[in-house]
């Protein structure tokens, strides 16, 4: 059954998918498996993604797919049996309404074992610091899709360190996103894709994968 839906949703066939995932868990399978089969296969998924044969429409497929079993799954455990790998807190910054990107970050985030706090978009600095202070995450995440959002970031980013936060790490993501923008805006990292950004975010915090 764990081959099936794995085949399923690597497959994107999303009705197909669904369906393997709530007859596995009205059958008296663990949803810690189903979860487990649909992360392996969001990393597969991401995989692809990175070798050119997905696009992002296929990772908006694939995040909503992941997205409808969590729905199913999740009730069936009880809190605090789901392992968590970190926390991060994500927004997409002030002066950008763009949320695609920072979905489909979610989703794959989600899928690898992160518990995600969601900001929301066109996010101001202090809403950052506040969130940061509140939820104490591992990692902070601000997308921007719009060249007009990277001062945003840079401001941003400076006030989570003038509030004192240290010791969490940031990361930045978005079509505008590179080497370059991370330098300016002071971010830890940077990722133009969300199968990449979830991987530095394992990197940030020590997590193997």
């Amino acid at each position: 059954m764990g081959k099936d839906l794995l085949k399923k949703m690597v497959a994107l066939d999303e009705k197909e998918a669904i369906e393997v995932a709530r007859k596995q868990l009205d059958d008296g399978g663990d949803p810690r498996e189903v979860l487990d089969v649909s992360r392996d296969a969001m990393g597969a998924i991401g995989d692809k993604f990175e070798e050119g044969e997905y696009f992002l429409s296929e990772l908006i497929m694939a995040g909503e797919i992941f997205k409808q079993i969590m729905e199913i799954a999740l009730p069936r455990i009880k809190e605090g049996e789901t392992e968590q790998v970190g926390k991060i807190v994500i927004g997409t910054v002030k002066d950008d309404i763009h949320n695609i990107g920072k979905d489909v970050f979610k989703a794959f985030a989600q899928a690898s074992g992160f518990e995600v706090i969601d900001l929301g978009v066109d996010v101001p600095s202090d809403k950052f610091v506040e969130a940061a202070k509140e939820h104490k995450p591992d990692i902070v995440g601000m997308s921007c899709l719009i060249t007009t959002g990277i001062p945003s970031m840079k401001n941003s980013i400076a006030a989570i360190r003038a509030a004192g936060l240290e010791d969490v790490k940031i990361i930045i993501g978005g079509g505008r996103v590179d080497e370059e923008v991370k330098e300016f805006s002071a971010a830890d990292a940077a990722a133009a894709d969300a199968a990449k950004g979830v991987r530095l975010c394992k990197q940030l915090i020590g997590v193997e994968g």
